[in-house]
């Protein structure tokens, strides 16, 4: 495993290395992620962290009661607020070995989120251990989230196990949802299936927190544990990876019916703390 803690915190490489060859399970860095001096692109990564808050939120933010919390547009290439500002920052290291690095970042804007985040990574035999938490460090209560976004490679055809009971449909031009239905039979993962190859980019609801990636090209598989009950799945139908991110809440989770906290979001008072925990476990398999 290879950390990058100035683009996000995020992770650069996690490789299987137990056979003749290095394999990656989560795509490597794409070359250097500095797009210029100071300027990352956090994109270019293996994954990343996502908080407060994870996807997209519409209408530049959201109103708290009377109070609005504004949120700016943070990528020239999105019409939307995206991923919270985590995976955008420079962490800091608190401390490492070979095993295990401890990063921590504070984060302060006076008419949005404030908080000091904690993301902890541990080599324990064959599995990635990940344990990410939030505080509110702000005066007032807000919605927060949590989640990971790793990019799989395909390897020439992946296959994925992720059962889930419902996901949030679109309407086909942008990813914000726009209704909740069943699992449409090409996307219900209960069974492992291959990746479909149009684009899927979606949020799907009620999963069990245990997911299964196999790669038969390599007889690999990597089992995806997390205490979350969502996750949104991107399928590009033009690139060699998919995004499979564990995540507590849907796109656009502020705006949707209920409100936050109905649709997964935690109210965090001030000093109030929020803690997630992802595993990424990989095996061999006989073909």
């Amino acid at each position: 495993m290879c950390l990058f803690p100035s683009a996000g915190g995020g992770i650069a490489r996690f490789d299987w290395l137990g056979g003749d060859e290095e394999v990656p399970l989560m795509r490597p860095c794409l070359g250097e992620p500095e797009r210029s001096p100071g300027r990352y692109e956090p994109n270019r990564l293996a994954c990343y962290p996502l908080l407060p808050w994870s996807n997209r939120i519409a209408h530049g933010g959201f109103f708290m009661g009377e109070r609005r919390v504004s949120l700016p547009l943070n990528r020239d290439d999105d019409a939307y607020p995206i991923h919270g500002s985590g995976w955008q920052r420079r962490w800091t290291v608190r401390r490492h070995d070979a095993e295990e690095a401890h990063l921590e970042l504070i984060e302060a804007a006076r008419d949005a989120y404030s908080y000091h985040a904690s993301l902890h990574y541990q080599l324990d035999g064959a599995a990635l251990k990940v344990r990410l938490s939030v505080t509110n460090t702000g005066d007032d209560a807000l919605p927060f989230g949590l989640g990971l976004h790793p990019f799989f490679p395909l390897h020439g055809g992946a296959t994925l196990l992720a059962p889930a009971t419902g996901v949030w449909h679109n309407d086909g031009q942008g990813p914000l949802p726009t209704h909740h239905g069943a699992v449409p039979a090409p996307w219900d993962f209960r069974t492992g299936l291959p990746l479909p190859a149009d684009g899927v980019n979606h949020a799907f609801s009620g999963w069990t927190g245990r997911a299964v990636i196999e790669w038969p090209q390599h007889a690999l598989r990597l089992h995806v544990e997390a205490d979350v009950d969502a996750y949104v799945l991107y399928t590009p139908g033009d690139e060699d990876f998919f995004c499979f991110e564990p995540v507590d809440h849907p796109i656009n989770a502020v705006h949707l019916p209920g409100g936050p906290a109905a649709n997964g979001m935690t109210l965090l008072g001030a000093g109030e703390t929020l803690e997630r925990h992802f595993v990424f476990r990989a095996e061999v398999f006989e073909g």
